[in-house]
């Protein structure tokens, strides 16, 4: 008696590419485009636009215009985790554009590890926004590893379009730190925090391995989309 044994190979197809062992099952036409690099990145400066919209969307919780008005950079880290029992840490992916004359650089992606959030339990998603008000902020920022609080000086910001004058420890901040958390937005401290430049995703996206610095400050990325709209998102809340 013959036994003939059938080997299937089980594949599905998401946003980004294909899930599971696809081996050579599938004709080349059936695979991922080589435009479908860079997809993840796409869509963390997608929802670094809607984190950005969402916190200028309410008068109360808005970071004041005079604070935009001066920023040199703005990082936004959208659903950074924070977990940990008792003192917490946490880990987010990012991006980074500087101002350029009446606009803004194409974004440099980042990485965001380690900090205390002070007493925690247990699992939290949220986003984060850092406004980088000096060129010195700027310049240790695109350094290859940055961190908050040796590097450079951090304070919560204060919230509220019409905010009145701020303190002065946020007045000598090169950086000023804004996190939601199930939609309240607040100035945070996250001190103790490293910031690295993400050359793998800058190479995803941009199909260069680039660092962060000529993207920000020499317009080395390119106008793939949706960068246009960053900077334009960029342009109406913070010129």
């Amino acid at each position: 008696m013959t036994i003939l044994l059938a080997v299937v190979s089980v594949c599905t197809t998401s946003a980004y590419g294909q899930v599971g062992d696809c081996g050579g099952l599938l004709p080349t036409a059936s695979r991922p485009a080589a435009q479908d690099e860079g997809a993840e990145e796409a869509e963390r400066i997608t929802r670094a636009i809607e984190v950005l919209d969402a916190i200028m969307a309410a008068d109360d919780s808005a970071i004041p215009d005079a604070i935009l008005e001066r920023a040199q950079g703005i990082a936004v880290f959208p659903g950074t985790t924070r977990a940990g029992f008792g003192f917490g840490g946490m880990r987010g992916r990012g991006v980074l554009s500087a101002r350029s004359g009446d606009s803004w650089s194409a974004p440099a992606f980042l990485t965001l590890t380690g900090g205390s959030f002070g007493l925690q339990i247990g699992v939290q998603r949220s986003d984060i926004i850092l406004v980088i008000m000096v060129p010195e902020g700027l310049d240790n920022l695109v350094s290859n590893q940055f961190s908050i609080g040796v590097d450079a000086g951090l304070a919560a910001g204060p919230v509220g379009r019409n905010a009145a004058a701020a303190t002065d420890l946020q007045l000598s901040a090169q950086i000023l730190s804004y996190s939601r958390a199930r939609g309240v937005f607040a100035g945070i401290t996250i001190n103790g925090s490293t910031i690295r430049q993400d050359v793998d995703a800058n190479e995803r996206f941009y199909g260069s391995r680039l660092e962060t610095r000529p993207i920000v400050f020499e317009d080395a990325g390119g106008a793939r989309e949706p960068v246009g709209l960053w900077r334009q998102t960029l342009v109406r809340h913070a010129n």
